[in-house]
């Protein structure tokens, strides 16, 4: 190769040198089509050589300068964030995890919402709407409770019923403990509250108002307790393991006459607000002859969906301790 680039160097010469000098005059049309192949092919050799070897003086002068300035990365090529560093492996040969070792935290599970409540944790207003029993306001009696819960466009998302048997209804009335079974709009159950049998007294500090959260339907994520104060209603969330994190504050008085009644969401020193629980004044004429109350919770968006479906028992519990009432003692 080296040979055959010689011979065609010396021949461009040779025919530039006869093109300038003009020593070997060229005889016709023929020898001028030489000539001028000649020279194109000369031209098109020196300017490949020339471009061949600017290109390649840049490449290196780019990598050189790369390497200086790039430190070297200690992990792989597209190494995700998160996951163990290779040179940090006590076990390079292998580099699956094994049982018994501390799982990288990019093979750890994530936290997945409980089923059914995944359009719950977008929410920060729910609204509990509950249904007129006609049954109820004409013989004057205790029938099972059924509410709508619906989001801040009045669209039902989920579906409570109130299971509870004749005889806690009659002669328990508003103490009476009950299951309330919440669905979706499938039908699927996926909230279940449970209340005991308690004491509702200012004057009783012991045996209080308690519910069961359920979520899903088996599994206790939480409570709600009251704690006994004589002057105003107190209630906590707790987690599972009766943990308490965040504290209900109600008025001094309930009647809710011509207003709202709230219940104001804190952290546990009560110096933090972050929601409320409000009982909506919907008219005199059914704040009076209807049990059908409506309410209102407001809580941050981003809010747990277990403290929010705790939130929604606790509705159920300030309906039945200070907004139900028969209409045979009226």
């Amino acid at each position: 190769m080296c040979r055959s680039k010689g011979l065609e160097r010396a021949r461009c010469q040779g025919t530039a040198a006869a093109v300038q000098g003009g020593s070997q005059p060229c005889a016709g049309l023929r020898g001028r089509l030489q000539l001028l192949t000649g020279w194109a092919r000369c031209s098109v050799l020196v300017t490949s050589a020339k471009a061949d070897r600017c290109w390649k003086d840049k490449v290196t002068t780019l990598s050189k300068a790369q390497d200086a300035h790039t430190p070297k990365s200690r992990g792989l090529p597209r190494f995700l964030p998160g996951a163990p560093d290779p040179e940090q492996n006590p076990n390079p040969g292998n580099p699956e995890w094994q049982p018994g070792l501390t799982p990288p935290r990019s093979f750890l599970p994530t936290v997945c919402l409980p089923p059914g409540l995944e359009y719950l944790s977008q929410l920060d207003l729910i609204i509990i709407h509950q249904q007129v029993e006609l049954l109820g306001m004409i013989l004057g009696t205790e029938t099972s409770n059924k509410y709508e819960i619906k989001n801040g466009l009045g669209q039902r998302i989920y579906f409570a019923v109130e299971e509870s048997i004749c005889f806690n209804r009659t002669f328990c009335s508003t103490l009476r403990s009950c299951t309330l079974r919440i669905t979706d709009n499938s039908g699927r159950e996926v909230i279940t509250v449970n209340r005991p049998l308690r004491c509702n007294s200012c004057w009783c500090p012991c045996y209080l108002q308690e519910l069961e959260i359920q979520v899903p339907p088996g599994t206790v994520v939480g409570y709600v307790a009251q704690k006994w104060d004589p002057f105003q209603p107190k209630f906590t969330i707790q987690n599972a393991n009766k943990e308490d994190i965040l504290k209900i504050v109600g008025p001094c008085s309930t009647c809710g006459c011509f207003g709202d009644v709230d219940f104001e969401v804190k952290t546990m020193n009560e110096k933090l607000t972050i929601g409320k629980i409000s009982k909506y004044w919907s008219g005199f004429v059914n704040d009076v002859f209807t049990n059908a109350d409506n309410f209102g919770i407001q809580v941050p968006a981003d809010l747990d969906v277990t403290v929010k479906a705790a939130m929604i028992g606790a509705c159920f519990l300030f309906d039945f301790m200070y907004f139900e009432h028969s209409l045979a003692g009226l």
